[in-house]
Formats: C-alpha cells, structure tokens, sequence
C-alpha cells in the first residue's frame, strides 16, 4: 500500500516509475562470478560473515538515487539506524571481493532499499518539492514505524538464479 502512494505519487513528476519487486538493501555492487569462483567465493562469505549477530535497521527517509552511469533513476528509503553494522558486513564482503579481484563497495554508501525504478537521470524533476511530499507520505503513513523496520537475520548472495543464504547469530 505505502509502495503504491510513493510510485502513484511520484509518477506526476517523472516518467512511468516502475515498482521494485525485490526488496533488498546491497552489500557489494554487482559483478559477474565466473563459473568456478561461485563456490569458492560462496565459502569465502560464508566464512568472513559467519560472526555476525542479528541486528535492526530503520529505513526511512526518502531520497532519490541514479546507477553509476545515470541511466536510471531510483526512489529509495535510505537506513538510518543500523548504518554501523552494515559498514562492518561491507568491510567484510570487501576483502572476500579483493580475494577475487572485484570491485569493492563504494567509498561513502548510502544503504537504502530501492522501492521504484525508471529510465534516465530524472534527478531533477523528483527531487525538491517531490522529494518532500514522499518524505510527507513515508512519515504518515498507518503503518510506517512497523514496515519501515528491518531486522537483519541473514545475508543472501545472488548468482545466477541461485541464492545462498548466511544466517546471523
């Protein structure tokens, strides 16, 4: 319901968004495994993350992000309690990426779960006075102080069409 209200809302400033159907905030940035490093690198995870305890974020302020190149737009609820552990789970995934030769996660990140997506940078037209009547929707919505409460009990990696799952302590 709150997702329907946001992308509702924002689409009278922007192009059609489109909503996001996997909820899920990044650890890493996205890198293609070749097909004989998924298992090692999958032990490697698991390994670094196993001594990580179960925690809650709030994720609940609005903002407006764009991917590296600036070909498509998001609308994201940023966390903002919680933002320590994530930068610890960060610094661990890191050095499992440096073992393979990857990417590591960007220098300042701003932990947030994608609600909606379109295409271009339309940065512009959904910041602002947009930005501020999601915020306004976000903060009254019913339920909000319930859904916008995450507790962190795993870790999941993607590759493929495969998951793998972490739990936490």
């Amino acid at each position: 319901e709150l997702l329907e209200l946001v992308v509702r809302h924002a689409r009278a400033y922007a192009a059609p968004l489109a909503p996001v159907d996997d909820f899920h905030v990044s650890l890493s940035q996205s890198v293609v495994l070749r097909y004989h490093w998924i298992n090692p690198f999958v032990q490697s995870l698991k390994e670094r993350l196993a001594p990580f305890h179960r925690f809650f974020c709030l994720a609940n302020q609005v903002k407006v992000y764009t991917n590296q190149n600036k070909t498509r737009t998001f609308i994201g609820l940023e966390v903002s309690t919680g933002h320590f552990q994530l930068l610890e789970l960060v610094s661990e995934v890191d050095k499992v990426m440096e073992e393979f030769d990857l990417p590591t996660f960007y220098k300042d990140p701003s932990f947030h779960i994608s609600l909606a997506w379109c295409v271009g940078d339309l940065t512009s037209r959904l910041e602002g006075q947009c930005l501020q009547e999601l915020q306004d929707i976000v903060d009254k919505f019913e339920d909000s102080a319930h859904l916008l409460r995450i507790q962190w009990e795993q870790i999941r990696c993607k590759s493929g069409n495969k998951y793998f799952t972490f739990p936490l302590r």
